[in-house]
């Protein structure tokens, strides 16, 4: 397992005071004028710090502290802006934050890594320009983006002063995006060659364990097939243009079940079937496309055909009322679902180098795809009325793979 020597430590209750979640941006105010002035501090510090690190292979002690302590400050002053923790921070970057970092102490480092470390920082600065809209500061100044961290706050403030919480699967998206920009804040600054890790299932701590009714099942080796990572757009091609036909009919059907499920309070089981199979499929396409399932999928989603799959539940009783209005309920999700999807693109696009190199797929970028995949999964089966349950939106434990099923011996029973 990736050794992470930056990390994120949650504490945070997920309760949100109204008053001070309406005058968020105002109340941070303060904190983004102190952050600028000590990013120009901080800068000059870095600079310095990478003619010590290359001489002496160590970041010196006393600017390992100073630049450490400004990334905590800023991940503090980051957390309390997006609404991730409630208590208003202090100003020095003391430890104890309820969204706090912990950055392990100078090590030595390789030289050519720390001569080479803003050419080396791209991938990882890709990444984050997913998560964060190019990070979560312009180092020195402030930088307001709409990735992954800008619309999960954006919906978290309208939930914050409706119900005084922060739901936690937002509280958790933000997290792992600030979990992410501290990891690469502090290798770009040198003070840790571990590079960022970019897997959700380790970014923040322990996880909840959910029994959604549609879930994402990874049952994939991260073995890649170097000639078929190369032609993989090429070899997508039949999956893609049959997805769009396939799509066309499922959005017919779709309509069909909105009327069936508002009358009946339930999807009829065969369209449920068709569309469920959909979504599989949807899923099966979009894995091999981006990197993160190797085998060709087949073109009919049967169930359990595939390494990476959604799980999808039967039809239950629904909600008329969320049914109704599903289109609109839906448009939060779909906000999410844009950031998520740069985010997939990158992965992809990083991960192809990888495997073209490795024959492998990182397990960070593999499990990043995953979480996209699920909510992606979960904003099908809702819009299409599988569910009435709403896409979770941060990471969650892993779910466990089902165990094939035993063929009957010869003593068994019929069931």
């Amino acid at each position: 397992m990736h050794e992470r020597s930056v990390r994120l430590i949650v504490t945070d209750d997920l309760q949100r005071n109204r008053l001070t979640v309406f005058f968020r941006l105002l109340l941070a105010l303060p904190h983004l004028i102190w952050l600028s002035l000590w990013g120009l501090a901080a800068f000059f510090a870095v600079i310095v710090n990478w003619f010590a690190t290359l001489i002496t292979a160590q970041s010196p002690r006393g600017l390992h502290d100073f630049i450490a302590t400004y990334i905590r400050y800023a991940i503090h002053v980051y957390a309390y802006l997006f609404l991730a923790a409630d208590k208003f921070p202090g100003f020095l970057g003391e430890p104890g934050y309820a969204i706090d970092v912990e950055i392990d102490p100078p090590r030595r480092q390789n030289r050519w890594t720390v001569f080479f470390r803003i050419i080396l920082a791209i991938p990882a600065a890709m990444s984050a320009s997913a998560l964060v809209s190019g990070g979560a500061r312009n180092y020195g100044g402030v930088n307001y983006g709409f990735g992954l961290i800008g619309i999960a706050a954006f919906l978290a403030w309208f939930v914050a002063l409706a119900q005084a919480r922060m739901p936690r699967g937002l509280r958790d998206a933000i997290a792992y995006g600030l979990s992410y920009t501290a990891q690469l804040d502090a290798y770009l600054f040198l003070l840790t060659d571990r590079y960022p890790n970019s897997d959700p299932q380790t970014a923040i701590g322990e996880l909840p364990s959910r029994a959604d009714p549609i879930d994402l099942i990874v049952d994939d080796d991260q073995t890649r097939n170097r000639l078929t990572v190369f032609f993989r757009l090429l070899l997508t091609l039949p999956h893609l243009i049959w997805l769009t036909l396939w799509a066309i009919v499922a959005m017919i059907a779709a309509i069909v079940n909105w009327v069936a499920t508002l009358v009946g309070g339930a999807s009829p089981q065969a369209l449920h079937r068709f569309l469920a199979a959909y979504v599989r499929y949807r899923n099966h396409v979009l894995a091999y496309l981006f990197l993160i399932a190797n085998p060709f999928p087949g073109f009919t989603g049967k169930v359990g055909s595939y390494p990476v799959e959604p799980r999808i539940d039967p039809p239950v009783a629904q909600n008329r009322w969320k049914v109704f209005f599903r289109a609109i309920l839906a448009l939060p999700a779909l906000l999410v679902a844009s950031a998520y999807g740069g985010l997939l693109l990158i992965v992809a696009v990083l991960g192809w180098f990888a495997a073209l190199v490795t024959g492998r797929m990182p397990l960070g970028l593999r499990n990043a795809g995953a979480l996209v995949l699920r909510y992606g999964a979960q904003l099908e089966g809702y819009w299409l009325l599988l569910t009435d349950h709403y896409p979770y939106t941060g990471p969650i434990a892993p779910v466990p793979v089902p165990a094939p099923p035993m063929a009957p011996g010869p003593f068994s029973s019929p069931a």
